[in-house]
């Protein structure tokens, strides 16, 4: 894997029909700013091979949301990513990026902003972003990371909504 992007859900309704929080789908704004990040990122020739995406009815509503963007993206629903750790969002894009340069993961907090956090660490990258990953990493956000031939992460870029 050259290049990490990891998607947080769109805003999403704060209770489904069913009472289940699988169940929540994305609501106006979650939409519409998804498919804004999506292409942003495109803009930017941020642009995955393969998106992992959890299971939920709010990450597969973002995906359909953001894969105009990406028409070429290859994508695969993965029920591990639903509410992951960190660990494991990290083991399934280094598994997935041992086949794809560019790997993207869209899924939920607080695994995806741990795993971001963890990565700015590890790359050395300026106190000030960790402080603002910490901070911040909403709904739609974005972080992405590149990485050399040793695995070792540096930062690429953070977008949050409305940024």
């Amino acid at each position: 894997m050259d290049r990490l992007i990891l998607l947080r859900h769109g805003k999403a309704e704060r209770d489904s029909a069913s009472g289940d929080d699988f169940d929540r789908r994305l609501d106006g704004r979650g939409a519409v700013e998804s498919a804004a990040m999506a292409e942003r990122l495109a803009d930017l020739g941020l642009i995955p091979d393969l998106v992992l995406v959890s299971p939920s009815a709010r990450t597969r509503e973002t995906w359909a949301a953001v894969a105009p963007a990406f028409p070429n993206a290859d994508f695969r629903v993965e029920r591990a990513l639903y509410h992951a750790e960190e660990s494991t969002v990290r083991e399934m894009a280094e598994a997935a990026g041992e086949t794809s340069g560019t790997v993207m993961i869209v899924g939920h907090n607080p695994g995806l902003q741990d795993l971001a956090i963890r990565l700015l660490a590890e790359g050395s990258a300026p106190q000030t972003l960790v402080a603002r990953a910490h901070g911040a990493f909403p709904p739609s956000a974005a972080a992405v990371f590149l990485f050399d031939a040793a695995g070792r992460p540096s930062y690429d870029g953070l977008f949050l909504p409305k940024d």
